[in-house]
């Protein structure tokens, strides 16, 4: 029989609630959750460990492909021209130095508790790293193109990409291909992709700046000039007279969707979503919020309507470091009357829920694998 390995915090959260530190948590050798015992009833062997223990992080947004940008883009500017700086420097590193900048990134999130990524791909530029990793990943392999002329050449292109992470699919990793934003893709392209078979959990940028909702409410704001700076054609675009998110959201009705940013997201948008795509998953990112924009999502608002958030860390091009535990204290320092209980749940089970990996990852629950991570103020940790 195999040793059991049994850990007391100063207290236990399980994926749903926070229990006392009188609780033990009993897991096998290889970290498969047996049991949750009070301490009277665990019998010799329990280490005991100064913090919170808690299943492994699930960061539900993530561009590793954009480690190497480190400190490049200032703080601030505003996402059209935060996108725009995006676009002209990322392939100025040569890519050896991308490479080790992604797999320096990727180890401090797995040393910091993160056991499962939703990551978004522009290219195979992290395919090795997802090969052998201990962390899940899934690949959402991003697709971008606002001339309707040019949708399935865009959407095709995605699709070889899509072709090379899938031969990776297995027990650490899945991939699915995926609209980047309501302000770079076409209604043709959103025809190509909500048609793609077995394509799931969908992922797309919502409402990160108010000129994503202007653009759609009367084709004005800074989108316009984006367009024009690239020499983009923004004639076929027809303002739909709402925000965006009614506009594209019914190409995935039913389907399951992460929202990500929502920075700026009305009740109304709410009470669509809820309507057509009833699976949601509302994916906050906090710091790369306030770095883009200054601005923190409306999470009362979210959480007054019900709906199912998650966290991700967005790029090292828009936070200073990876840490889903920093992304939680930046919430708790806005809204310090959020139970950190419920924050966790949104870190942990929620975020597993969204990638459909709940079966292994996210919760203490008896046969799951989620890893197991030690928080304190400070920091948090993997120890499992």
């Amino acid at each position: 029989m195999s040793e059991q390995l049994k850990f007391k915090g100063t207290a236990l959260f399980n994926g749903r609630q926070l229990l006392p530190g009188s609780m033990v948590l009993v897991l096998t050798d290889g970290g498969i959750v047996q049991d949750i015992v009070h301490e009277s009833e665990a019998g010799e062997g329990v280490r005991e460990l100064n913090g919170i223990l808690s299943p492994g992080f699930v960061n539900t947004h993530c561009h590793l492909e954009l480690s190497h940008m480190g400190g490049i883009i200032p703080e601030g500017t505003g996402l059209p021209a935060f996108l725009t700086s995006v676009m002209e420097k990322r392939g100025q590193q040569d890519t050896s130095a991308q490479v080790l900048a992604m797999e320096k990134a990727a180890t401090a999130m797995w040393k910091s508790g993160v056991s499962a990524v939703g990551d978004i791909c522009n290219s195979t530029a992290s395919l090795a790293l997802k090969k052998d990793s201990p962390v899940y990943y899934h690949s959402f392999v991003e697709s971008m193109g606002f001339v309707p002329g040019f949708a399935q050449q865009r959407y095709d292109y995605s699709l070889g990409i899509l072709e090379q992470f899938k031969e990776i699919n297995g027990p650490g990793h899945s991939s699915s291909i995926v609209p980047h934003a309501p302000y770079s893709v076409s209604e043709a392209l959103f025809s190509l992709l909500s048609a793609t078979p077995d394509n799931t959990p969908v992922s797309i940028h919502n409402q990160e700046c108010e000129a994503e909702n202007t653009l759609y409410q009367d084709k004005s704001g800074a989108f316009l000039d984006f367009y024009q700076h690239f020499n983009m054609d923004a004639s076929a675009f027809r303002a739909s007279g709402t925000n965006s998110l009614p506009a594209w959201l019914p190409w995935f009705k039913h389907l399951p969707v992460i929202l990500v940013h929502n920075t700026y997201t009305t009740e109304k948008d709410i009470a669509f979503t809820r309507e057509q795509a009833p699976n949601a998953y509302w994916c906050l990112c906090p710091q790369a919020n306030l770095y883009i924009e200054k601005r923190m999502p409306d999470v009362p608002l979210l959480r007054s309507q019900g709906c199912t958030i998650t966290l991700g860390t967005d790029s090292l091009a828009s936070n200073h470091e990876l840490s889903i535990w920093q992304e939680i204290q930046t919430i708790r320092k806005y809204y310090s009357n959020i139970a950190l209980e419920e924050i966790l749940q949104w870190a942990t089970l929620n975020g597993a829920m969204a990638l459909g990996i709940d079966g292994k990852y996210g919760s203490f629950e008896k046969g799951r694998q989620p890893g197991v991570i030690l928080i304190d103020e400070q920091e948090s940790r993997r120890i499992l």
